[in-house]
């Protein structure tokens, strides 16, 4: 990589400070780089939201059956992005269906 790397639109590329999918090797500098584990949302559906905390802006609602690539797993929280393009937050571990 050279020069300056251009900001991401915030909340539509799955990349944080240590952290970003596998895809974006080259593009963005980052200590670590993640393939995605694709999980569906259960079918209670689930919040999408900014921070992993209670209480944290919602990004959106998924409903039930919703994609959800997952890139990192920590407490009770997984850090991803809706589809390939969608949205990027956290959602509850227990939010995601079983396997």
């Amino acid at each position: 990589m050279s020069g300056p790397v251009a900001r991401p639109v915030e909340g539509r590329l799955p990349v944080r400070g240590d952290l970003a999918h596998i895809r974006l090797a080259g593009r963005v500098f980052v200590p670590h780089y993640a393939v995605p584990m694709p999980r569906k949302i259960a079918a209670g559906g689930a919040a999408l939201v900014r921070a992993m905390q209670e209480g944290a802006d919602v990004l959106d609602q998924l409903p039930g059956g919703t994609l959800f690539n997952v890139l990192d797993l920590a407490g009770q929280w997984a850090w991803g992005q809706v589809g390939d393009d969608g949205l990027v937050g956290y959602v509850p571990i227990a939010a995601l269906a079983a396997e």
